[in-house]
């Protein structure tokens, strides 16, 4: 379908123009079939935030390791099966937290509204919900009509999946994989304002760096001497450490400020410095307000990789279960 006709067909459908969006999403798409959906969703939501602030930044991730593996199905939140692992189990979603709230949502709606409201779309507005709720207001939109995936691989995940050990350009390609730009991986890379890393997946940078007991020559020598008495082995699979020293739990543009101080966490965060057009948007995404705005586009962007609408897929009962 052509741009003019799809714009056409959208406010012929909802008459209005711009509540459309590519792959078929529509803003409010339960406005007529669950009607109170986002508002159970966001209430929720906001319950679980204010008893555990760390949500946000495990429902951020959920929903990034969700969308990078077959596209926004909900496949993340799978269990693994006797003849399966599924996603859930592979190495880099271990510490994925929080699916528990997914579960208890999905089924108060499914009280609500059975068979209506995909997981794959809870998943969604929960993360906008979580991250969204410091400043009383939702920071990015989000689209909907996702069905959900019924296929969760871990090898998928493994295979897919940014690591934190990367460098810029096999970054790169993990975006371009999801057709997702330069400009949205450094944006995106934004998301690690808020949370924690554990020890393993950056303590390669403070004692092995190139295999012969070395430091890492681009982190920030005051900070790694920091880091060694937090993390005190290469073996430490225990300890954490906010990505975002002293701004941990507040999402914000403070984490391109530590990116350009060279006290990313990840070197993975430390490879934006390496290339001379994400350097440059590091530069520009210091300020909040680009920031903000730059990331509610790249969010909304990466909802819509690979989603099932339409007939495809199904709207699961539960969420860890296919039907």
């Amino acid at each position: 379908m052509g741009n003019q006709a799809f714009v056409l067909l959208c406010m012929l459908v909802f008459g209005v123009v711009g509540t459309c969006h590519g792959n078929n999403l529509t803003k409010h798409y339960y406005r007529h079939t669950c009607h109170d959906a986002e508002m159970i969703i966001k209430n929720a939501t906001e319950k679980s935030v204010s008893l555990n602030p760390a949500l946000p930044a495990k429902f951020l991730r959920m929903h990034f390791h969700d969308c990078f593996v077959r596209g926004c199905d909900g496949s993340v939140l799978l269990n693994s099966t006797a003849n399966n692992t599924a996603e859930k189990d592979a190495i880099p979603n271990l510490t994925l937290f929080g699916f528990d709230v997914i579960d208890d949502i999905k089924a108060e709606l499914e009280k609500k509204c059975p068979n209506v409201v995909s997981c794959a779309d809870i998943l969604a507005l929960v993360a906008r919900d979580a991250v969204s709720y410091q400043y009383g207001r939702p920071l990015w939109e989000v689209y909907t009509g996702r069905r959900d995936g019924r296929v969760s691989r871990s090898a998928e995940a493994l295979a897919n999946l940014p690591s934190p050990f990367s460098n810029f350009s096999v970054l790169q390609q993990n975006f371009a994989n999801q057709n997702l730009s330069v400009h949205d991986l450094v944006v995106l890379s934004g998301g690690h304002t808020i949370g924690v890393g554990h020890c393993n997946t950056f303590s390669n940078r403070l004692y092995n760096f190139t295999g012969r007991g070395d430091q890492d020559p681009s982190l920030n020598a005051t900070y790694a001497a920091f880091l060694k008495t937090r993390c005190r082995s290469l073996n430490d699979t225990t300890t954490t450490v906010p990505m975002d020293p002293g701004s941990g739990l507040t999402f914000d543009a403070n984490y391109y400020v530590t990116v350009k101080q060279h006290k990313g966490l990840f070197q993975s965060d430390a490879a934006l410095l390496t290339n001379q057009l994400s350097n440059h948007i590091v530069h520009q995404l210091v300020d909040p307000n680009i920031f903000f705005h730059e990331f509610a586009r790249s969010m909304v962007k990466m909802g819509a990789i690979g989603v099932l609408t339409g007939n495809a897929g199904e709207i699961r009962k539960k969420c860890y279960i296919v039907n």
